[in-house]
């Protein structure tokens, strides 16, 4: 089926829910490196997804309630996001798909308030997802 490629400059849409840790998502920006341009923008290829890193994002979760920070990424693209036929120099383009699978990265531990001190978070990091938001609305790939 087809969908939108995937331009430099598009935004990284991430959703708040993290597993058990709730985020304050902000959008990030995936980097184009295709030799291939639409409408004089370089298009997203297969790997670009690495290029997307949101850091400095708060988090907490239910029993961490003193927010902790962290960098939001992309850790896997859908199936639907990779085009199986429309490549460059033989690498498959990024559409705009489903929903990516991302990963919260815990920088700074949120803290869980007790009378005898703070308990610091002890997850690494959190799972959740994300889409694009696709600026090319003419050319699709399949």
């Amino acid at each position: 089926m087809s969908d939108f490629i995937i331009v430099d400059g598009d935004q990284a849409m991430f959703i708040p829910a993290f597993g058990m840790a709730t985020v304050v998502v902000q959008p990030g920006e995936i980097a184009g490196s295709g030799p291939s341009t639409i409408g004089g923008t370089p298009a997203c290829i297969d790997g670009d997804e690495a290029s997307v890193e949101v850091p400095g994002c708060n988090y907490i979760t239910a029993v961490h309630t003193v927010p902790g920070s962290g960098t939001l990424k992309i850790d896997a693209l859908a199936g639907d996001q990779l085009a199986q036929k429309t490549t460059v120099d033989g690498t498959p383009v990024i559409l705009k798909g489903s929903m990516f699978t991302a990963v919260f990265e815990v920088q700074s531990p949120a803290q869980q308030p007790t009378p005898t001190g703070p308990v610091p978070d002890a997850s690494p990091k959190y799972s959740g997802n994300g889409n694009f938001m696709n600026s090319n609305v003419k050319c699709k790939g399949t």
